[in-house]
């Protein structure tokens, strides 16, 4: 079996690799095993922080070709993609700081001469990670991860294998001994397998809905902790008090970001009947002078490809489906006659609940527009999926506005703004989008045990 790097910008083939045999994987995942000891209780807490801290150095050192390995395997613009290396140099920071506090032991008052609860590492944890932030979703886990003791293995999406590499690679020229974080070039077959080694932990997966249910199940039968973030269909909610303009603009941002390729993008914008016509004739507007399609590798393209062609093919299925059953095009819907996997910036309304664009997740340039009643209709609009990664509510009434983030069904509600990720807040979901947190202190302490200490 191979893993291919093709660019989806041109259809490429950059570069294959064979994958491992059973023989490289296994060594590799007891190495992995056998340097937990060191790491953990022999490694000072404050040399992991300070290693952790040169792999953010590394980072911006060498942001420019990674960036550039980002944008050839998997699209995005070379803004967004240094934008992301930026990013996990920021969360290597923020954990090198604020790791050692959010660890420290918790003295709690008993009957005890001393008690307290201790944060201490699991061991052997793998990640499954996807294609779409691939450096990102790699760093929010290690960061936090490394510092508290654990070792990471690490099975990346099969069309990012120089991704990873390079990952592998940044922790290498920080000095990260051999084995602390091991990228395994492995495809998906293979999986199950590293679940039930024996050196392994614990899994943390970024992912579909359906890769969440096979990995939580195989990971519940051998008794090992998850954490999941799966897909998403966030609502935007604009009530009728909102500024009209600002809401738009970040719209633009909240979907098109990375060509819609985010489990946290804004999908379902939920807008007051009284303003939606106006809502939607400037969405297209904005939509239709802003994006020029080009080499993500230009500064001036602000229209990057998708990924892969299978998953904009799906994603026409997915829009042309909705069509049939009485959605509306408003801009958009269709491959770009060029080569690549280009697909125009598209605005659906009239999408009724019948519809995938309504229930399922379009994890692409696609936009649709539900009108709304008033501010409970919206939110049961909102909440009507199974989905509850984020969401965001736009309006001048804020009074309403943290009222209606409390009751929506989410891991995050950002009030007059995108949802973003933030080191500094937990990041999960809830429903079919997950469980577990990752950022924060809550992220930290999601794989250690969490182990109360009582002496008398």
């Amino acid at each position: 079996m191979t893993m291919r790097s093709i660019n989806p910008a041109t259809g490429e083939l950059l570069i294959e690799f064979d994958t491992w045999d059973e023989e490289t994987l296994d060594y590799t995942l007891n190495q992995a095993g056998h340097m937990f000891e060191d790491w953990s209780k022999l490694t000072p807490m404050e040399d992991r922080c300070t290693m952790i801290k040169r792999v953010a150095e590394v980072l911006r050192d060498d942001i420019e070709p990674l960036a550039e390995l980002i944008t050839l395997e998997m699209g995005k613009t070379t803004k967004e993609a240094q934008a992301e290396i930026e990013k996990c140099a920021w969360v290597c920071d923020f954990y090198a700081e604020k790791g050692p506090a959010y660890l420290a032991d918790e003295v709690v008052e008993t009957d005890a001469s001393k008690s307290y609860v201790a944060y201490l590492p699991l061991g052997v944890v793998l990640a499954v990670m996807p294609w779409n932030y691939p450096f990102w979703q790699v760093f929010r886990f290690a960061a936090p991860a490394l510092i508290a003791g654990n070792i990471a293995v690490l099975k990346h999406a099969s069309n990012v294998p120089q991704c990873a590499l390079a990952m592998e690679e940044v922790f290498r020229k920080a000095g990260f001994p051999d084995h602390i974080f091991s990228n395994l070039m492995i495809g998906s077959d293979k999986v199950e397998q590293v679940i039930r080694h024996p050196v392994v932990r614990a899994v943390t997966l970024t992912g579909s809905e359906n890769a969440g249910r096979k990995v939580a199940s195989i990971a519940g039968s051998e008794l090992k902790k998850t954490v999941l973030e799966l897909g998403g269909s966030d609502a935007f909610i604009v009530l009728d008090s909102a500024n009209i303009k600002d809401a738009v603009q970040g719209a633009i941002v909240g979907r098109y970001q990375n060509m819609g390729q985010s489990c946290i993008a804004a999908k379902r914008f939920i807008v007051d009947q009284f303003i939606a016509d106006e809502f939607v004739d400037q969405l297209k507007t904005a939509v239709e002078e802003k994006f020029v399609a080009g080499d993500p590798m230009v500064p001036e393209t602000t229209l990057a490809p998708m990924a892969r062609q299978d998953l904009l093919d799906e994603l026409h299925e997915q829009v042309m489906a909705s069509v049939e059953l009485g959605a509306k095009i408003v801009t958009g819907g269709y491959q770009l006659d060029r080569p690549g996997c280009y697909y125009a910036p598209t605005i659906l309304t009239n999408v009724s609940s019948n519809m995938p664009a309504y229930h399922e997740e379009l994890f692409g340039p696609v936009a649709i527009v539900i009108k709304a009643s008033e501010p409970a209709h919206a939110l049961g609009i909102a909440n009507g999926v199974e989905f509850g990664l984020g969401g965001s509510i736009w309006t001048n009434d804020i009074a309403t506005a943290e009222t209606m983030a409390r009751g929506m069904e989410s891991g995050a509600t950002f009030v007059n703004n995108i949802t973003f990720s933030d080191p500094r807040m937990p990041f999960g979901g809830v429903k079919n989008s997950g469980y577990g947190r990752e950022l924060s202190e809550h992220g930290i302490r999601e794989f250690t045990n969490v182990k109360s200490i009582w002496i008398k």
